[in-house]
């Protein structure tokens, strides 16, 4: 570690995530996808609607998202969007803790998903009483949650992050004497902890889609590709993040193509983010990090099995019938606000 600094582990045992298989798609007939998308489009017109998607879900979710009038973004852009725009209806494609935040900043608004039932490996392997637990047993400790929680470890925090904000927050709070209890990911808090020299205590909870990027099979493909910039997101192992040109948020990796002179790149992180990039800089070539088990034994294949979730038809029902609405109690989404609010003020003061 940097500094002589120790990787320290939270000393609890976190449950296994039960990994849903990959969802099979059936691929309906053009003319039956161009109904359904003009339907989509008509009812979030008549509900007053607007649809909002993560880089991560199918890009026809994410085109179809830009041509209504939302937006494609990360989970906190989302959510912030939301609190800006006037439609009182906000259909989150994307996974629970997205729609659970979207709801928090944006109490008075229906927020609607197309499958209550996707959710996030993190969010999972962060169960609130097991982390409350031993946030009490470290009461000198704060309390700092990625942003892939839940609303009620959100409200047990004292500091929400996401991955693009996570170094100036940590540094802020090491300069004022504060000790550090992070969770749920181990390997963005050891990112943190390396670049920072911070000592933290690190939940050790992971990703499943960035979990399976591989050292030796990207140092292989490096070697074909010696020209390509390898991009990768901090949820990826130490001996990937190592072997990076650019270490950032989906939001940093998506600019990085857009910026840097490279013909190619390779990218660790989850193929959907594929679809902003080609529209963004389509004269780049993109190529996927290797992972672990490529084809039938892998578990993930770089794509995140919630996120699949969401389809052109779930979303569709979810407008027609109301089904998949969000619910956050207003007193939880009180105190899931604070942490929230107190890194967007303290992105504020960034920004000056």
């Amino acid at each position: 570690m940097k500094n002589g600094l120790r990787e320290t582990l939270a000393d609890v045992s976190i449950p296994l995530v039960k990994i849903p298989a990959h969802p099979v798609r059936l691929e309906l007939p053009e003319s039956e996808k161009k109904a359904l998308r003009e339907r989509v489009k008509s009812m979030l017109q008549e509900k007053n609607a607007v649809l909002v998607a993560h880089y991560y879900t199918d890009g026809e979710l994410q085109d179809l998202a830009e041509e209504t009038g939302g937006c494609v973004a990360d989970s906190l852009e989302m959510a912030r969007f939301g609190t800006e725009h006037p439609a009182q209806t906000l259909v989150v494609a994307g996974v629970r803790f997205m729609g659970e935040t979207s709801k928090i900043l944006n109490n008075e608004k229906r927020v609607l998903m197309p499958d209550l039932a996707a959710t996030c490996s993190l969010d999972e392997n962060c169960p609130i009483d097991l982390f409350a637990e031993y946030c009490d047993r470290h009461p000198d400790h704060t309390v700092v949650v990625y942003a892939n929680t839940s609303a009620e470890v959100k409200a047990r925090a004292d500091w929400v992050v996401t991955s693009g904000i996570a170094l100036p927050v940590i540094k802020h709070l090491a300069e004022r004497g504060e000790k550090i209890l992070w969770g749920p990911d181990r390997h963005l808090g050891r990112y943190v902890q390396r670049l920072t020299g911070v000592e933290m205590i690190l939940w050790p909870g992971s990703c499943i889609v960035h979990e399976e990027f591989k050292a030796d099979a990207l140092a292989r493909l490096r070697e074909l590709h010696p020209q390509a910039a390898v991009l990768v997101h901090p949820e990826s192992p130490q001996d990937v993040v190592d072997q990076a040109d650019v270490v950032g948020s989906t939001t940093a990796l998506i600019q990085a193509v857009q910026q840097l002179p490279n013909k190619e790149f390779i990218v660790a992180t989850d193929a959907g983010i594929f679809n902003k990039m080609k529209q963004l800089a389509p004269d780049k070539i993109l190529l996927g990090a290797p992972i672990g088990g490529e084809g039938a034994t892998c578990e993930s294949c770089a794509r995140c099995p919630w996120m699949e979730m969401n389809t052109l038809a779930k979303l569709a029902q979810a407008l027609e019938t109301g089904a998949g609405e969000i619910l956050v109690a207003p007193e939880l989404a009180t105190r899931a606000r604070i942490p929230i609010q107190r890194m967007l003020d303290f992105a504020k003061t960034l920004k000056k």
